[in-house]
C-alpha cells in the first residue's frame, strides 16, 4: 500500500524553528487535515513533504512507486495551451510509460531464446500496460471533461488559451491538473480559495470517492468537517494528531487552550510579583543577594508563550445610525448583458436587522445584484429604494485595487478611524491579520489579499446601518473569520452578503434569496426567496419540495405566514432532539480526549529504554496501546453517526 511517513522532522529558517521533530503518517484512504494559525508552518511542512524544500534533520520513507500530487496556495499561471491540451499535461508521465512499454515491446521483436530475459521483459512489458488502463488514461477525454465542468468551467472554456483565464481561475486549472494526476497522495493548500459553493460540493464528492489519501489545508469549516477525519495541528513548531473532523478537533482543543490559557495568566502573575519584588529589593545592601537569587530563579522558568491568533481579540466597531423599519425596497429589478438576462422581475421587501444571504450558481447574477445596490451599477430596470436615514457600505471583490497610498497601514488606519476607535486600531488590524511588523508595510507593497482584508476593516470603521458584502471572509483565517463573524451578529443594522462559506452563511443569514440565471427570452431568469438561514434552504432543495412552498412574491403575506408557522413548528419539533444530541456529543468528545491522553501515555512509556529493553513491559504497553486506539476509532465512529444525526436535526456543527 502506497504511504509517507515522516519521522522526527525539523525545520528552521534562521534562528525561528518552524518544525520542531515532526511525525506523520499518510496513506491510502487517508483523510487528514493541517490546522494552525497562519505563519505556524502549514505550507512548509506541505512543501517538505512534496520534496519540494528540505527538512534541516529527520527521516523520510515513502513507499516505492507512491506518486505524491501537491497544490500551493497561489503562484500558478498557465499560457500557451488550450485548456484541453493543459488538463491532458497531467497524463505525461502515463505517456511516458507507454513510451517505456513500446521500448520493451521492440526489445521483445528482437529478443534472442533467453527464456529468463524474456520473460522478464513480458512481465514488465504487461505490468505497464496493466497501470495505464488501470489509471483511466483511454478514458482521459471523458475525465478531463468530467473534472473541468464540476470546477465550473464551461463548455466554451475548453478550447480557450488558458492565458486569458484570470487568476482564481488559474488556480482551478491547477487544481484540476493535480486531481487528473490521480496520485496516491494528494496535498492541497487552500483549495477552495478560490471555489464557489457548486465547485466546493464538487469537490467534496470527488474526495469522498478518491482512493488515495489527502492532506488538507483550509479555511473552510465545512468543507474540512464533511471530508476529514483526523487532524493534526502545527502549534509552536510541534505536530499533535487529533481524531475526528474539523468541529471535533476543535471541541478538544477548546478545552486544552483553556487549561494553556490558566496556566499561562497564573505563571505571568508569578513572573509579575517576582519583577516587583526584584524592583523593591534590588538596590537595598541588605537584600541584595535576595534580588539576586529572585533573578536566577526568574531566569529558570521555562516561558508559556501564546501565539498572537490565540490572544482573545474583541472588537467593536461604530454603532450604526437610527434605522427606519424598512430598510430597502425592491420592484421588478431587471438586469441583461445583451440577449442574457441575469436579473428578471426581482421583488424584495427587507426590513432593517434582517441578514439575507444572496445564493446561486455562478453568473447568476449575485455580484450583479450587490453592484446595483450599492449604486456602482445604474443600468438596470426596476426600482431599487431604501429606507430614510439608511447608509450603506460596500466592500467589493475588486475592493483590494483601490488600496493605494505609500501610507504605512497603521498610519492609514488611524486617519480613518474615529477619534473614539484610534486606541484600538492596532487590536483591529491583528484580527485581520496584520500583527508584528505588518503595520508597518506601505499600503502599496501590500499583496492583494492583504488589500482585500485591509479594505473590508476600513469599510467597518464607518458609521453604517446597511453593509453590502461580497466575499468578505476571502483571504481571511478561520481566527479572522470568527471574530468577523461575531462583530457582524452584533452589528445592529441590516445585512446582504454574499459568500461561498458554507458555516459562515449559515451562521449569519436569517433570509436567503436564490438566483437562477436565464439562457434567453423562453428561460428567463429565476427568483426564490426563503424565510430562513442557508441550512433552511438547503434543506428546502434536498427535500425537493421548493417550487411548491417557495416560489413566491415577498407581498404573498399568507404564504409567508404559512413558512413562517411552518418553519416555527419545524424548529419546536427539534428542539429536544438537538438538546439530546449535544449531551450525547459531549459525552463522546470526553471520551474521546480521555482516551487519546491514555493513548499518548502508552506511546510515551514504550520510548522509555526501560520499557521498550524489556520484551514483557514492552508487550503489555503495546497491548494498551493498542486497545485505546480500537477505542478511539469506535468512538470516532459513535461521534460521526452523531454527526450525522445533528445535521439532520440541523444543528451540524452548532
Amino acid at each position: 500500500m502506497a504511504f509517507v511517513q515522516f519521522s522526527k522532522i525539523a525545520l528552521a529558517f534562521g534562528d525561528r524553528d518552524i518544525l520542531k521533530d515532526v511525525s506523520l503518517h499518510l496513506a491510502a484512504g487517508s483523510r487528514a487535515c493541517l490546522a494552525g494559525a497562519n505563519g505556524s508552518g502549514k505550507s512548509t511542512l506541505m512543501k517538505v513533504i512534496a520534496g519540494e524544500i528540505p527538512a534541516d534533520s529527520g527521516e523520510l520513507a515513502v513507499q516505492k512507486n507512491t506518486r505524491i500530487s501537491y497544490l500551493p496556495q497561489s503562484g500558478i499561471v498557465h499560457q500557451g495551451k488550450r485548456l484541453r491540451d493543459e488538463a491532458e499535461t497531467a497524463f505525461a508521465p502515463l505517456q511516458a510509460l507507454l513510451a517505456e512499454a513500446e521500448r520493451i515491446g521492440g526489445l521483445l521483436e528482437s529478443a534472442t531464446s533467453d527464456d529468463s530475459a524474456v520473460a522478464a521483459l513480458l512481465e514488465e512489458h504487461h505490468r505497464l500496460q496493466e497501470q495505464v488502463e488501470n489509471s483511466g488514461y483511454y478514458r482521459r477525454n471523458a475525465l478531463i471533461t468530467s473534472v473541468l465542468a464540476g470546477l465550473g468551467f464551461s463548455a466554451n472554456d475548453i478550447d480557450r488559451d488558458t492565458g486569458e483565464f484570470s487568476g482564481g481561475w488559474q488556480m482551478r486549472i491547477a487544481l484540476a491538473k493535480v486531481l487528473l494526476e490521480q496520485p496516491d497522495i494528494l496535498l492541497l493548500d487552500e483549495p477552495t480559495n478560490y471555489l464557489d459553493i457548486e465547485a466546493r460540493a464538487w469537490l467534496e464528492n470527488w474526495l469522498e470517492k478518491f482512493p488515495g489519501g489527502c492532506l488538507l489545508v483550509s479555511h473552510d469549516r465545512y468543507f474540512l468537517d464533511v471530508t476529514v477525519n483526523e487532524v493534526y495541528e502545527i502549534f509552536q513548531g510541534n505536530l499533535k494528531r487529533y481524531a475526528g473532523n474539523y468541529s471535533a478537533y476543535e471541541k478538544i482543543r477548546q478545552t486544552e487552550l483553556a487549561s494553556l490559557m490558566k496556566r499561562y495568566a497564573e505563571q505571568q502573575e508569578e513572573i509579575a510579583k517576582t519583577e516587583a519584588l526584584i524592583r523593591r529589593f534590588r538596590y537595598k545592601a541588605t537584600k541584595a543577594a535576595f534580588a539576586q537569587e529572585l533573578i536566577k530563579r526568574l531566569d529558570k522558568i521555562e516561558r508559556i508563550e501564546i501565539p498572537e491568533s490565540l490572544k482573545k481579540i474583541n472588537i467593536s466597531f461604530p454603532p450604526p445610525p437610527r434605522s427606519p423599519r424598512v430598510a430597502l425596497t425592491i420592484e421588478g429589478l431587471g438586469k441583461s448583458y445583451g440577449h442574457r438576462r441575469v436579473l428578471s422581475g426581482l421583488d424584495l421587501t427587507l426590513d432593517s436587522g434582517e441578514r439575507l444571504v444572496v445564493a446561486g450558481p455562478n453568473g447568476a447574477g449575485k455580484t450583479t445584484l450587490l453592484r446595483i445596490l450599492s449604486g456602482g451599477d445604474h443600468d438596470f430596470q426596476g426600482r431599487v429604494q431604501f429606507g430614510a436615514g439608511i447608509s450603506a457600505g460596500y466592500f467589493s471583490q475588486d475592493a483590494a485595487e483601490a488600496m493605494q497610498g505609500s501610507e504605512q497601514v497603521l498610519e492609514f488606519m488611524e486617519a480613518e478611524a474615529p477619534t473614539a476607535l484610534i486606541p484600538k486600531v492596532r487590536d483591529m488590524l491583528g484580527a485581520f491579520l496584520f500583527r508584528g511588523d505588518d503595520v508597518y508595510k506601505p499600503v502599496s507593497v501590500l499583496s492583494g489579499g492583504e488589500k482585500s482584508r485591509l479594505a473590508l476593516l476600513h469599510m467597518l470603521l464607518k458609521p453604517m446601518n446597511l453593509l453590502i458584502l461580497d466575499e468578505p471572509t476571502n483571504h481571511l483565517d478561520l481566527h479572522s473569520k470568527d471574530i468577523l463573524l461575531d462583530t457582524l451578529r452584533q452589528f445592529g443594522g441590516t445585512i446582504i452578503f454574499v459568500s461561498h462559506d458554507r458555516a459562515f452563511m449559515e451562521a449569519l443569514s436569517t433570509k436567503t434569496l436564490e438566483l437562477s440565471p436565464g439562457t434567453g427570452p423562453s428561460d428567463p431568469a429565476r427568483v426564490k426567496l426563503f424565510y430562513g438561514n442557508y441550512g433552511y434552504y438547503l434543506e428546502k432543495i434536498n427535500d425537493n419540495i421548493v417550487n411548491n412552498t417557495n416560489n413566491i412574491s415577498i407581498d404573498d403575506n399568507n404564504t409567508v405566514n404559512k413558512i413562517s408557522a411552518e418553519q416555527r413548528t419545524y424548529n419546536k419539533q427539534n428542539q429536544t432532539t438537538i438538546r439530546r444530541l449535544r449531551r450525547q456529543e459531549a459525552e463522546i468528545l470526553d471520551a474521546i480526549e480521555k482516551l487519546e491522553s491514555e493513548r499518548a501515555h502508552w506511546e510515551a512509556e514504550l520510548s522509555r529504554p526501560a520499557v521498550y529493553s524489556n520484551g514483557e513491559k514492552a508487550k503489555a504497553a503495546k497491548q494498551k496501546l493498542d486497545e485505546a486506539a480500537a477505542l478511539i476509532k469506535n468512538k470516532t465512529a459513535e461521534w460521526e453517526t452523531l454527526a450525522a444525526q445533528m445535521e439532520t436535526a440541523g444543528n451540524f456543527g452548532g
